[in-house]
């Protein structure tokens, strides 16, 4: 059976956690940050868990991490 590959998109995208969740960052904060609040900006800079209906998927495309 061959290796299975890793999206390397998806990789750079998102981590594993140690109990198996898919944590991500949040949307929004790239550009256009000067009519945002501070508190928003300060919300996005954490991770979040990614749902559950994403993360099966994710999973499937990270085999090895």
């Amino acid at each position: 059976m061959p290796k299975l590959k890793t999206r390397k998109s998806v990789a750079k995208r998102f981590k594993v956690t140690a109990k198996g969740k898919v944590v991500r960052n949040h949307c929004g904060h790239a550009h256009i940050l000067t009519k945002k609040s501070q508190s928003r900006k300060r919300r996005l800079r954490k991770s979040t868990v990614a749902s559950p209906a994403d993360a099966s998927n994710l999973k499937q495309m990270l085999p090895y991490l």
